[in-house]
């Protein structure tokens, strides 16, 4: 079939869609009623069909253009697009993706509604706040007691430094009287999750470092954005504008995107940066046990039912 119809291809839902791509020295375009991208080799050209019904976001990297077709038919398919540096990560003097969002107008109303009905006071605000917290203790919980391939790695659930750590934090939550208390108590609990990490896979020296380019740091960096890709695409389709944050500060436009990231950032990235870091994996095998990971544990369904339980339970917290 040469041409599909825009209502075909929104027939798997966001929270199902199983694809995240990073693009980089390609030309994307369209072709016959498909989305490709075009790489050129040292003696010939070679197409990749991009399959657009099942994938959530795009991220173009460096040495990469995109035809108006192609984003026509993108748009058409509601996946989101996203200009970044090398590796997925922004460039050094960038300070966040660019994600462009398909144009619709018919998008659900009853979210946003019911999240501005409690985001403007401070106090229910922080309640979601301190909601989201519990969330993402809850979901490192389960997936790290679950996980076998994390459990050789020696990330367990049933391990006492790692325990202590989740369970500490989750009870520090409630004591919390505003968001920079949550932010730094927040920051602790990651700062010692690296440490256990690079304990684990026998990392020395490791100092979290954006600028970094050693392999933890970059993998770190590189997994944090394809976390972002999906938060973005959970608070488009739900129709929530990225401003509306409840942690990371209302003066940065897309901060909510990073408060929703951070509910499997823990969980699914951080680990498997230092593991694959250990192993000398490629940029392009830790991208594929990221995405392994998150269609493994279910990684946008949770996000969605979160974003949707607290658009609609602000209020009642």
């Amino acid at each position: 079939m040469d041409n599909l119809a825009p209502s075909m291809l929104k027939s798997i839902l966001h929270s199902k869609r199983a694809n995240i791509y990073y693009l980089d020295k390609c030309r994307v375009m369209q072709k016959d009623g498909r989305v490709l991208y075009l790489t050129e080799e040292k003696k010939e050209k070679q197409y990749w069909n991009i399959p657009i019904a099942n994938t959530t976001c795009i991220l173009l990297g460096t040495g990469t253009s995109i035809t108006q077709a192609a984003m026509r038919m993108l748009a058409s398919a509601s996946v989101l697009v996203g200009f970044s540096g090398g590796g997925g990560t922004p460039l050094i003097a960038g300070n966040a993706i660019e994600w462009l969002s398909p144009q619709s107008e018919y998008r659900p109303t009853e979210y946003v509604q019911s999240w501005m009905s409690w985001w403007f006071d401070d106090e229910q605000r922080l309640k979601v706040a301190k909601q989201f917290q519990q969330q993402r203790i809850t979901y490192t919980q389960r997936v790290w007691a679950k996980d076998r391939d994390l459990q050789i790695e020696g990330f367990s659930l049933d391990d006492t430094d790692i325990n202590k750590a989740l369970s500490r934090f989750s009870s520090s939550i409630e004591q919390c009287q505003n968001v920079t208390q949550l932010l730094l108590i927040e920051a602790k609990l990651t700062k010692k999750l690296y440490k256990i990490a690079a304990n684990r896979t026998k990392t020395t020296g490791f100092v979290r470092n954006h600028e970094n380019i050693d392999n933890a740091n970059a993998f770190l960096s590189h997994g944090n954005y394809l976390a972002y890709g999906l938060a973005a695409t959970t608070l488009w389709v739900l129709g929530i504008p990225h401003g509306f944050a409840v942690m990371h500060g209302k003066t940065r436009r897309g901060a909510l995107v990073f408060d929703v990231a951070d509910l499997i950032k823990d969980t699914l990235i951080l680990p498997w940066a230092f593991i694959c870091a250990k192993e000398k994996a490629t940029e392009q095998e830790f991208r594929q046990q990221c995405l392994l990971n998150f269609s493994k544990h279910n990684a946008l369904d949770f996000m969605f039912d979160t974003v949707k339980d607290m658009s609609k339970q602000g209020t009642s917290l």
